[in-house]
C-alpha cells in the first residue's frame, strides 16, 4: 500500500511538472521573422525584423559576430517596442553574421535564422557619393535646359503677338483715310456729307402747283 501511494504521488508530481513546462513553453515568444540588413555603410548598418502576431514582446537581443571568428557581441534592450537596431563600430570590407531574439516576460525566444552581410569599403562609399552627386548635377542641368527652352518659346510667342499687333495698328490710319476720301468725293455744299443722288427737297414735304384761271 505504501509503495502504491509513493507511485501515485510521483505520477501526480510528474504530471504537474509537465503541465507547468508546457505552460511556460507556450508563453515563450516565437523567433523573429523577416530579418533584414539595410543602410549598409563602412562602419555601421541597421538590422530590422518583424514579430509574429500575438507575441507580447518587451525587448530584443541581437548577437553579432564576424564570420569565422568566435568572439560574439550581444546587444540587448528591454522596455521597448522597436523593431530595428543600429550596429556601430563595424569594420569595413568585413562579413558579419547576426541573430535576433525576442524577449517577453516569460523568457527569450529562439534565435532567428542567421543573416550575413558585408560592409563596404570606404573608397566604394566615396565613389557612390560621387555618383549620386553627378547624377543630381545631370538632373539639374536637364531641368535648366527645359526651363530655357520654355522661356525661348514664350519669348517667340510674345514677339509674334507684338508683330501682329503692330501690323494691325499700322493698317488702321490707312483705312480711316480711305473712308474719309471716299466720303469727300461725293460731297456738295448742300450735302457736305455726300450723297448727290439725294433729293434737294425733304421727302415728307408735299409739292404745291398754282394754276391761274
Amino acid at each position: 500500500m505504501g509503495r502504491f501511494l509513493v507511485y501515485l504521488r510521483s505520477t501526480v508530481l510528474l504530471f504537474f511538472s509537465y503541465f507547468n513546462i508546457c505552460l511556460i513553453t507556450a508563453d515563450i515568444p516565437a523567433a523573429p521573422v523577416n530579418v533584414t540588413v539595410r543602410q549598409l555603410q563602412a562602419n555601421s548598418a541597421v538590422v530590422s525584423w518583424e514579430v509574429p502576431d500575438g507575441d507580447a514582446v518587451i525587448g530584443y537581443a541581437i548577437s553579432q559576430q564576424k564570420k569565422d571568428v568566435r568572439m560574439l557581441r550581444l546587444i540587448q534592450e528591454v522596455n521597448t517596442t522597436t523593431r530595428s537596431c543600429v550596429l556601430w563600430d563595424l569594420e569595413e570590407n568585413t562579413e558579419y553574421i547576426v541573430h535576433v531574439q525576442s524577449i517577453s516576460l516569460s523568457g527569450v525566444s529562439p534565435a532567428s535564422d542567421p543573416i550575413s552581410f558585408w560592409t563596404p569599403k570606404e573608397a566604394e562609399k566615396s565613389a557612390s557619393k560621387e555618383e549620386v552627386q553627378q547624377h543630381y548635377t545631370q538632373l539639374r542641368m536637364g531641368e535648366m535646359i527645359i526651363i530655357l527652352v520654355v522661356l525661348v518659346m514664350w519669348a517667340g510667342v510674345i514677339a509674334l503677338f507684338c508683330r501682329q499687333y503692330d501690323i494691325i495698328k499700322d493698317n488702321e490710319p490707312t483705312n480711316n483715310k480711305d473712308k474719309a476720301k471716299s466720303s469727300s468725293e461725293y460731297s456738295t455744299p448742300e450735302h457736305p456729307t455726300g450723297g448727290l443722288l439725294r433729293s434737294k427737297f425733304p421727302k415728307n414735304k408735299p409739292s404745291v402747283n398754282i394754276i391761274e384761271a
